[in-house]
């Protein structure tokens, strides 16, 4: 399974939603995803990757995670996946 269908299905699985609900354009906010949403998908991922992501959940915005959209998410999850290997 690919790194953005893993991203994927953990963001489906904290929105409730199919996984083919969740297209790369859409943003968290879009998919009904709330901070607390938000903060379980970023533990999931790093379980799932076994990588540590620069989030600061009490600042968000200001991290140097972009959560903007579910691509700009996979892209940084690809990057960090690549920087630990």
């Amino acid at each position: 399974m690919s790194i953005a269908s893993q991203v994927t299905e953990i963001i489906a699985e904290q929105a409730l939603l199919d996984a083919s609900d969740v297209t790369p354009d859409k943003s968290l906010e879009d998919l009904g995803i709330d901070s607390l949403g938000l903060v379980e998908s970023i533990f999931a991922i790093e379980e799932a990757f076994d990588i540590s992501v620069p989030f600061n959940a009490n600042n968000p915005t200001e991290s140097e995670f972009d959560i903007s959209s579910v691509r700009a998410i996979i892209t940084a999850v690809e990057q960090l996946v690549k920087d630990q290997s």
